[in-house]
């Protein structure tokens, strides 16, 4: 019989989404600050004790999932994981992961397959032409003459 991977006890804070942890009995925003559960039996424990949140319409949808741990810390297991810990993968610089330092380990595969750099000064490519004209906010270059009528 294999080893049980340890879990985490996560969930959705209902007021503004933001990600939660469990900890004693209690939610904390940060990953690194969370139980980790060796064992099956405290894990589901948590889990049952998570459900009074979601009927006080604190959080919702609690779940487990696996972590493996190191001298570095936790690390989740699957990629859907890693991005809920780090926060919204469109900017680096925002959210969570802007204070994560090393990144989370797994987490923007995209840019480390490619070659994008997303650092602060990178080049971004140009739009193409056809978009350019598209991504300009309504009226915006162009010319109204003064003497027509723009009225609505």
């Amino acid at each position: 019989m294999a080893a049980p991977v340890p879990q985490m006890l996560t969930a959705n804070r209902l007021v503004d989404g933001d990600v939660l942890y469990w900890k004693a009995g209690q939610w904390v925003l940060s990953l690194k600050d969370a139980d980790v559960f060796a064992a099956a039996t405290d894990a589901d424990a948590a889990l049952a004790a998570a459900q009074k949140y979601v009927a006080d319409n604190v959080v919702v949808n609690p779940y487990l999932f696996d972590v493996r741990t190191d001298a570095r810390g936790i690390h989740p297991v699957k990629e859907r994981e890693i991005i809920r810990a780090a926060g919204p993968t469109v900017r680096h610089d925002l959210g969570k992961q802007a204070e994560l330092n090393p990144p989370l380990e797994g987490g923007s595969k995209f840019a480390q397959r490619s070659g994008v750099n997303f650092a602060e000064g990178s080049q971004r490519r140009p739009l193409p032409e056809a978009l350019r004209g598209s991504t300009l906010p309504q009226g915006e270059g162009k010319m109204i003459p003064k003497d027509d009528d723009v009225s609505i």
